[in-house]
């Protein structure tokens, strides 16, 4: 027989002893006779767990008089015959009950080793609501019911109280964890289980929430303890709905064997994480982007969780990829150096790229498609945070001195090889500081900054976000820091280029501290700094003035490129690459252009407008409509057009 159907019978047959009672002794219930008692005892030493009667009363420490108490008013609602003999011989007489509803009365009458103590508010019946009273009249004339959730439990059946039920879900472990998450959850496990003592909170933090759930249902699962979860969100603001969802769940957890983990995502303020944590007694899990310290008296653990490293993230590439890793042979290292995924992104990605991929395709072209499936997960994030820029620009579109080039040329090879140089040669083992790739680019207006971001990108094929600081920066005290930090997280997974353009607003120097907001401003740029320095991905800063920058930061940014102002023959190579292709023009100087001392954020304006100019008259771009182009730029710039600058620019041809 198992366990279910034995404990029916077992609780059945302690209802009959309680009725039998009733029915022999004039009217009041006593303590079991010896042949119920002994069929009870007889039932239990064959069952292969404690009845759950039993264990309620283990669980919850109640008395003998208590037991009996719950199977008095469990009878009521389980056995007709017992309900209609207590409505008959007793809630008759006293006048004070509809028939077959038991009160304290009557218990502390029929039941021996009665106590008054049994319904005090603080006691376990009322405390824990295993028993509601209802509230109309004295108390000795109350009527007592045993609650739902409590009846269901003695009668072998488990399910989520249904007020709990909208806030919380339950868990299970799963079988794709990474072996180090995997390990690391046995240890966190053994380290609680070989403690002793009362189960500590503990505090789970990491840039997935799926990991963090999928942890904390691994531990749980190594203490044989099943898990639920809530979101912070839910936790009441009032104090007295607080209590009592806590009280709730407390009960929900040593009925189940349960823990909770609350999930408190990104959120910093956790005043009423803070509040609920204080509050429960029992197994805890708090689950957060970022560490939280909480004010307990109860012991805490903070456990932080690591994404898989890249030979796990391989594996699961592999695994993900099927028949098709044979096709991208070789090529999982660089997806892994680039993309730092989860498990889920990874075969995301994967069914992405195989889906629209054809079949017979060229290795070559179902790489790039993996590519760009590993790039469309890694924004998912970030595009709620930033701008990206679409780039299509190519180094034939930036007009540079070779010293310039050659740096950016550098940049490139940083990022390409930043895992052969600090993983495979071992500089990463040698200070975990420093490997961030950061960058200033320094130069006036329109020298070509943003289109070097471009071109870096174009030729990485990575996705570049422009940073817009009037957005980030904030008077407020943490606010800062807690977008910066958001903005640098949510970049993490695709590595993508982060442009703070005109950063002179944050980036400044800050070394003189007159005030408090000076003092919290060079918190904010050494917070910038530590972000910088762990970020796996390519962050750039523009600035119109270098010589505002501290120097300590300038000797941690690994390196700053002066965006000159353009000569006369540097001009003349970017009006010479100015028009595309199937731009149609007509005897266009560039020599005669280039004496104009404009950057080539001028002259891209300059050509723009014109190409307007000559469409509306249905003409090819000619050297008129750039004219009228350049006196609205310079109007614009505040500038005067010499006649010099435009000298021999149109022909005075009277045909």
């Amino acid at each position: 027989m198992n366990w279910q159907e034995a404990n029916k019978q077992y609780l059945m047959a302690a209802i009959r002893g309680l009725r039998g009672q009733l029915e022999g002794k004039r009217g009041w219930l006593g303590r079991a006779s010896t042949s119920p008692a002994a069929e009870l005892a007889k039932l239990e030493a064959e069952m292969p767990a404690p009845p759950a009667i039993r264990q309620l009363q283990r669980l919850f420490g109640l008395s003998e008089f208590e037991r009996d108490l719950i199977l008095l008013c469990a009878g009521a609602e389980l056995d007709s015959e017992f309900s209609r003999m207590l409505g008959r011989k007793l809630g008759e007489e006293n006048g004070a009950s509809p028939a077959g509803s038991p009160t304290f009365g009557l218990a502390m009458a029929c039941i021996p080793e009665a106590h008054w103590n049994a319904l005090l508010p603080a006691a376990p019946l009322r405390y824990w609501r295993i028993i509601e009273v209802d509230s109309h009249g004295s108390l000795v004339h109350a009527r007592l019911r045993i609650d739902e959730r409590i009846l269901h439990f003695l009668t072998g059946s488990q399910y989520l109280d249904q007020r709990l039920d909208p806030l919380i879900q339950k868990l299970s472990a799963t079988s794709d964890l990474p072996p180090s998450q995997r390990l690391l959850a046995e240890r966190v496990a053994g380290k609680i289980a070989g403690a002793g003592g009362p189960f500590p909170i503990i505090g789970i933090y990491g840039q997935e929430s799926a990991a963090l759930r999928a942890i904390a249902a691994e531990i749980s699962s190594n203490l044989k303890l099943g898990l639920y979860a809530m979101y912070a969100g839910e936790i009441p603001a009032v104090p007295a709905d607080r209590t009592a969802l806590a009280r709730l769940w407390e009960r929900e957890a040593s009925l189940t064997g349960s823990v909770l983990l609350l999930d408190a995502g990104e959120s910093e303020g956790h005043q009423l994480v803070n509040a609920f944590a204080e509050r429960l007694e029992c197994p805890l899990f708090i689950a957060s982007r970022w560490p939280l310290s909480i004010a307990t008296s109860r012991s805490f653990l903070r456990v932080g969780i690591e994404k898989p490293n890249p030979r796990e993230q391989q594996e699961v590439w592999a695994q993900s990829l099927g028949e098709y890793s044979k096709t991208v042979n070789g090529f999982l290292p660089a997806l892994t150096a680039q993309y730092d995924l989860t498990g889920p992104m990874i075969r995301a990605a994967c069914s992405e790229a195989i889906a629209r991929i054809e079949p017979a395709a060229e290795a070559a072209a179902f790489k790039a498609s993996l590519w760009d499936s590993c790039r469309e997960q890694g924004r998912r994030k970030l595009d709620e945070l930033a701008h990206r820029i679409q780039s299509s620009a190519g180094w034939k579109s930036l007009i540079l001195p070779k010293e310039q080039t050659d740096t950016l040329r550098q940049i490139i090879a940083h990022v390409r090889n930043r895992r052969t140089v600090y993983e495979q040669w071992g500089f990463a083992e040698r200070s975990s500081r420093g490997l961030g790739l950061s960058v200033i680019f320094a130069g006036p207006s329109g020298t070509g900054k943003t289109l070097a971001t471009e071109v870096l990108a174009n030729e990485l094929k990575l996705d570049l976000y422009r940073i817009d600081l009037s957005q980030v920066v904030s008077k407020y005290i943490g606010e800062t820091e807690k977008n910066l930090r958001r903005i640098f997280d949510a970049a993490e997974n695709g590595g993508a280029i982060l442009l703070f353009d005109e950063a002179d607003a944050l980036f400044g120097k800050r070394s003189e501290v007159k005030d408090s907001h000076d003092r919290y401003a060079n918190l904010e740029v050494s917070f910038l700094l530590q972000q910088m320095e762990s970020y796996r991905g390519l962050a750039i800063l523009t600035t119109n003035q270098l010589q505002a920058f501290d120097q300590a930061f300038m000797r941690r940014v690994r390196f700053i490129v002066q965006f000159p102002f353009p000569g006369q023959e540097q001009r003349a190579e970017i009006w010479s690459s100015a028009f595309p292709p199937d731009a149609p023009t007509e005897r266009l100087d560039c020599a005669k252009l280039s004496r104009l001392n404009l950057a080539g954020g001028n002259i891209s304006n300059i050509t723009m407008n014109a190409a307007f100019l000559a469409a509306e008259a249905a003409q090819p771009i000619r050297m008129e409509h750039l004219l009228r182009a350049t006196i609205s730029e310079y109007a614009k710039l505040e500038k005067t057009l010499s006649a010099e600058d435009i000298r021999d620019w149109i022909d005075r041809d009277p045909n």
